[in-house]
């Protein structure tokens, strides 16, 4: 099985990347449609507006962020479906799972893709 990475968007498309997927529930600032090399975008495993307003990217609040979120994943279907969705993709190229948030080590990418990878276990 190919590796799930995740990445920022505004980072310059590589080949290794393989099947980029857009995770961000709003289309990212500053990135065109027609050339942000994005293969699927799927809002529908986002955190809820809710959330990320309150999460603000505050680094102090991302530990309850992330169980939250967590519990989010648990309570959505759509979560469950785009885990198998990844695998499926998994067994002929690597995923990117794409975010825009600023920082690299507090963001709702890195728990969707622990989530998910525990979800397969």
């Amino acid at each position: 099985m190919n590796d799930l990475k995740i990445k920022r968007v505004y980072e310059p498309e590589e080949e290794q990347d393989g099947y980029r997927i857009l995770i961000d529930r709003l289309w990212p600032r500053g990135v065109s449609k027609n050339n942000a090399a994005i293969d699927e975008w799927n809002r529908d495993i986002a955190p809820t507006a809710g959330l990320r307003k309150w999460f603000s990217h505050r680094e102090e609040r991302y530990v309850t962020f992330a169980d939250q979120y967590q519990s989010e994943l648990n309570a959505n279907p759509a979560a469950e479906i785009f885990a198998e969705h990844c695998k499926n993709l998994l067994s002929g190229n690597p995923v990117t799972l794409l975010y825009g948030a600023k920082s690299k080590i507090c963001n709702h990418a890195i728990v969707l893709r622990d989530w998910i990878l525990n979800f397969w276990q």
